[in-house]
């Protein structure tokens, strides 16, 4: 007894046709409605004139169709008592020995969800009255984030604590229908016309998860600039919604237990902003200086910079101003004879670092003696 899946994947007009009265979505959804009552749809073609609200029980002989990317969820008592996760026309069936009670469409019921029913499922015989859910399997966009002040992580390039304001959004994808309805929805919206959503500011169960997601924040940057396999750059992340949506959607589960609890995972995510602190700036144009100057570009800028100051001081103070350069010995006599001693100065950073990697690249130094001293010319 329960649904008897009358036709796989055509939930279009030809069904439609067959079926005067179904049962079905709402009308004028929201793209980022999650859980909601199914209602009935009459005559008119059979293609979507709502004749009677939102009343969502289903007795024996009640056909439903169920679109792509929904979800069916069948309901007695407070119980789940149904689940069908294909798109098709179901008919339910109180006394029919070959309808299936429990699952429909089992070749795309995750196994996740089976553990699921093995937790919860219902343990008696289903009634002659179910109510029945549609749930969204679809990816649900528009899920916000941000943070009003700074965060600090560790960066594993940098070696050193940063921090950024920042903001964007995620979309949420639900992995399990039954941990999510049993352990989070709700009750309130276990009722006719009530739409759970996710960006709904009102429904509190949501800004629990934004409140969630903002606190796991730090904990996802550090394990996305701290993963070898992401090069331990955090100025990637922008261009990797999937690679930081893996690490924020590791860090809630860390904290919160989002998809074995909840039956929920973050899918992608869009980085709008990343605004870091004076701090952190001054370390990445620092960075980014050494970068230039290193390898085959390296050479290239520190020739195009000595070429521009022996132009600079030819111009400026003919041969005395070459002197600064320590070329003038060769070129104007005995002119160095009538020079002060100059004051030893300090070496420059950038050309400490370039003697550095020359020595890495011949082998003379270890890439640790090679980071150690970057760290410390770097002052990190």
């Amino acid at each position: 007894m329960g649904l008897i899946q009358a036709v796989a994947g055509a939930v279009g007009g030809m069904l439609a046709d067959q079926w005067k009265d179904f049962y079905t979505v709402p009308d004028n959804l929201p793209p980022t409605a999650a859980l909601f009552a199914a209602v009935p749809h009459g005559t008119n073609a059979g293609r979507g004139s709502n004749t009677k609200g939102s009343s969502n029980i289903i007795t024996n002989g009640s056909k439903i169709v169920v679109p792509e990317g929904y979800g069916l969820l069948l309901f007695q008592d407070g119980k789940i008592t149904g689940f069908a996760a294909e798109a098709g026309g179901y008919e339910w069936k109180s006394d029919d020995i070959n309808s299936k009670s429990i699952f429909v469409g089992d070749g795309l019921v995750d196994s996740l969800i089976r553990q699921s029913w093995e937790r919860f499922k219902f343990g008696g015989q289903p009634g002659s009255q179910q109510a029945a859910f549609f749930v969204s399997l679809k990816e649900l966009p528009d899920n916000r984030f941000g943070t009003q002040s700074e965060i600090y992580w560790d960066d594993a390039f940098l070696n050193t604590q940063v921090g950024a304001v920042t903001r964007g959004s995620y979309t949420l994808k639900i992995a399990d229908p039954i941990l999510f309805v049993k352990n989070f929805v709700p009750a309130t919206y276990l009722q006719p016309g009530q739409v759970f959503d996710f960006t709904d500011m009102d429904n509190a169960a949501a800004s629990q998860l934004f409140n969630e997601v903002v606190g796991s924040l730090a904990p996802a940057f550090s394990l996305y600039s701290n993963d070898p396999a992401k090069g331990n750059r955090i100025t990637k992340l922008q261009q990797d919604s999937v690679g930081f949506a893996k690490s924020l959607s590791d860090a809630v589960e860390n904290a919160y237990q989002w998809k074995s609890d909840r039956g929920l995972v973050i899918a992608k995510t869009a980085i709008v902003s990343i605004e870091y602190d004076a701090n952190t700036r001054e370390l990445l144009k620092t960075v980014q200086r050494a970068d230039a100057l290193t390898g085959a570009r390296g050479n290239a800028n520190l020739q195009a910079s000595v070429a521009a100051g022996m132009q600079a001081a030819g111009e400026h103070g003919g041969a005395a101003g070459l002197v600064g350069l320590g070329m003038a010995s060769g070129m104007v006599g005995g002119l160095g004879s009538l020079q002060q001693p100059a004051a030893p100065t300090a070496e420059d950073p950038v050309a400490k670092l370039k003697k550095a990697k020359e020595m890495l690249d011949l082998g003379l130094i270890t890439q640790a003696d090679f980071d150690s001293l970057k760290a410390k010319v770097l002052g990190l």
